[in-house]
């Protein structure tokens, strides 16, 4: 009998937590539904940020909630599978509790990724390309040891709910943008990838952040942007020759076609 055939899975930006308990709990059981049916075909899974809205570890204290999430990603790092994780935007304060009790792999930046003869480039795409210095200012304080240590001296109650109120806000300002595509000299996690290519040839350019599910080829690297679930549910699969971009739809999986 014929082995089943493994692949490697890529999603990103669920943003469990958001914008109410309700919806989010509907888009967990949804995305643990896709664990169940892709855990005997996986050899690897990356979560490329933004799987929670906010995250902040104190000492003693995580968030309350996701124990479906958190029950399966166990299981399957049980069983074998690789668990990846990247810190976003919205969860980029994630510390070891993963590692420790998930067993999870945890990138803080990039990861150049090679697989039988294909090089892929793993990022959860915020902060790469020129400009947008408010933002990388932001992400160089918020990223310091001295930032994370002033937000635990906040007790929980009122440090979450802070964070969680300012990354609704700032997920609700961005919203509209991310909806609009005008064509891939617009695109600038795109432009990214052609000019990091030129220096550092990839075969694939896989990011998040951008939240439209996006595949666009050019003559010299394939440039995928892994969509949400907030409105799409999409995903990368990646058999060791090619990736392709995929849907969770009605509990299935299709090829998606949206753009």
């Amino acid at each position: 009998m014929n082995a089943q055939k493994k692949y490697h899975y890529f999603v990103s930006d669920l943003h469990l937590g958001a914008p109410n308990a309700k919806q989010s709990r509907e888009r967990e059981l949804a995305f643990v539904a896709w664990l169940d049916h892709i855990q005997n075909s996986a050899e690897a899974i990356y979560l490329l940020g933004d799987i929670f809205d906010f995250w902040f570890e104190y000492k003693t204290v995580i968030p309350k909630g996701y124990t479906r999430l958190f029950g399966k990603l166990a299981a399957l790092t049980d069983q074998g599978i690789e668990l990846h994780f990247f810190k976003g935007n919205h969860d980029m304060w994630v510390k070891d509790y993963f590692e420790q009790e998930l067993a999870m792999t945890i990138h803080s930046h990039h990861l150049s990724l090679k697989i039988d003869n294909k090089l892929l480039y793993l990022h959860h795409g915020d902060g790469l390309g020129p400009g947008d210095y408010k933002y990388k200012l932001i992400k160089f304080i918020f990223r310091s040891p001295l930032c994370q240590w002033m937000f635990a001296r906040l007790h929980p109650n009122f440090g979450i709910g802070l964070a969680s109120l300012l990354s609704l806000r700032s997920r609700a300002k961005g919203g509209k943008k991310d909806a609009v595509y005008n064509g891939p000299n617009h695109e600038w996690l795109y432009e990214y990838a052609q000019t990091k290519h030129e220096q550092d040839p990839h075969d694939y350019f896989i990011f998040g952040h951008r939240h439209l599910p996006l595949f666009l080829p050019s003559e010299q690297t394939t440039y995928i942007n892994l969509g949400d679930w907030l409105q799409y549910q999409t995903f990368g699969r990646f058999d060791g020759q090619s990736v392709e971009l995929l849907q969770w739809h009605q509990n299935e999986v299709r090829t998606y076609n949206g753009n």
